[in-house]
């Protein structure tokens, strides 16, 4: 169902009486498209705290080659802030930096407005310097282009000294709150790292337009070694993908991206859906698999289907049968636990005992806010999407010792589907607005985030829940 509050906005006279009476003002948000793959502008470089010269470099190589650009400069090209942006501050403590105020804004750098703006804040070591991020984004934040990004880099958590540690966790507080408030359907993310070449898949996702829905997040990546692939635009060129729930929905959205993205897609559903199954896996030039994921030889089946391998396995399976615990009969629980978690557990236990999923290879849950936040009459569903969250966190290790798997989720919000179509209207309304973005998210949304976890470059992202969300305001 059409969002006609996002389209009124749109004009004049709902731009107008939208202020007057205070209700939420969502911006149309720019999503990738092969007319417009990457976003337009200057991406603005900035820099609090002391960070190492090694991973300072580093990052300056990834942002060359990725990111927004200027009209008319190669893609990856990218505007670093002017001397005084990083100069050292004459009062500060040894240590410390701060960001020179005015003479950071976008008009100084381009004449255009910032697409993005990376701030390098992993050498904040203390609460001094937690006012460079203050100095470096305070000027330079309302010259944001509409759908443009803010990236924060910070250092992982692990610090012996708790002075850093309390000045990095204040990182999260200060990138969810500035989330909150930017608006024009630009977002704000965290991303802490070790390598920058290790989070260049991460970082190429975040600055495009594929990340329009996700905003809020706090993203860790780990040191272990890239592979960049031959071909950025078709990472997954010569790998097979497997999409369970694929015939419709956000499932179908997700194997149309896989397959934009190269990879060979074999598109799994149940026999009632078997028509729309064939039909989507004859589109995309891969495969249909017909069988009810929560069979108990449903792993060994698929496993048959695949003597090549499998790359990718995506759980996007899922059922609701929503009631209040007081009303709900034994019958819409188990049938919410036996496919959204029990098959997951199962399939995935017996793909990797196999050997059918490869080394190198990725698997992504989908759990949800409800799962994280809770939700009234999803007692059920609630349930099982929090139990994917312990399998991911648990699993996610193991597996990339073990079978040099890695394992993450991805936690939809409000998606605009069939489903939530159904919803009572001002429920409905109410799951679009209560997000900062104050709109319901698309199904493409979610299949752009899965394809980042998905991707051969994004080994070092690992055990993560991603929460594709628009920063919904439940559950942070």
């Amino acid at each position: 169902m059409a969002d006609r509050c996002l389209s009124f906005t749109g004009t004049a006279p709902g731009r107008f009486l939208t202020r007057r009476l205070g209700l939420p003002q969502p911006a149309a948000l720019r999503r990738w498209s092969p007319e417009r793959p990457a976003l337009d502008g200057t991406l603005l470089r900035l820099v609090a705290g002391k960070p190492d010269p090694d991973l300072a470099a580093g990052l300056a190589d990834v942002l060359a080659r990725t990111g927004p650009h200027p009209s008319g400069a190669p893609s990856g090209a990218s505007a670093a802030a002017p001397s005084g942006t990083r100069a050292e501050s004459a009062g500060a403590p040894s240590g410390t930096s701060a960001a020179a105020p005015a003479d950071s804004s976008a008009d100084a750098l381009s004449g255009q407005p910032p697409a993005a703006v990376v701030l390098d804040a992993t050498g904040v070591r203390d609460i001094d310097a937690l006012g460079d991020v203050h100095a470096a984004l305070h000027p330079v934040v309302r010259s944001v282009a509409a759908s443009g990004r803010v990236i924060v880099l910070g250092a992982p958590l692990d610090a012996v000294d708790h002075h850093q540690a309390a000045a990095q966790q204040a990182l999260e507080g200060f990138t969810r709150s500035l989330g909150k408030e930017i608006g024009l359907g630009r977002t704000v993310n965290l991303v802490r790292l070790t390598d920058a070449s290790a989070a260049e898949s991460t970082l190429r996702f975040l600055l495009s337009p594929k990340s329009a829905y996700v905003s809020g997040q706090v993203i860790h990546v780990g040191a272990d070694a890239a592979t960049a692939p031959e071909d950025w635009d078709r990472p997954l060129a010569g790998r097979t993908a497997l999409v369970t729930g694929a015939a419709r929905g956000i499932g179908q959205a997700v194997a149309e991206t896989l397959a934009r993205d190269g990879a060979h897609v074999v598109v799994l559903d149940v026999p009632a859906a078997e028509k729309d199954a064939r039909a989507l896996a004859e589109r995309l030039g891969g495969t249909a698999l017909i069988l009810d994921i929560t069979a108990a030889d449903a792993g060994e089946r698929i496993a048959a289907a695949l003597p090549g391998g499998l790359d990718v396995l995506i759980h996007n399976a899922g059922v609701t049968r929503d009631r209040r615990l007081v009303n709900m009969p034994a019958e819409r629980w188990s049938p919410v636990m036996e496919v959204n978690l029990a098959s997951v557990l199962r399939t995935t236990d017996a793909l990797l005992a196999s050997g059918t999923l490869r080394p190198g290879g990725r698997i992504v849950a989908t759990a949800s806010i409800a799962g994280l936040a809770g939700n009234a009459g999803q007692t059920n569903y609630g349930a099982s999407k929090a139990g994917v969250v312990g399998l991911v966190r648990s699993l996610a290790p193991r597996a990339l010792e073990q079978h040099g798997v890695t394992v993450n989720a991805v936690a939809p919000g409000f998606i605009e589907t069939r489903m939530t179509a159904a919803i009572p209207l001002f429920i409905r309304e109410a799951g679009r607005r209560m997000n900062s973005l104050a709109q319901g998210g698309l199904p493409v949304d979610v299949a752009e985030t899965t394809a980042w976890l998905a991707h051969p470059a994004s080994g070092a992202v690992n055990g993560q829940v991603v929460r594709v969300c628009g920063q919904s305001l439940l559950g942070a």
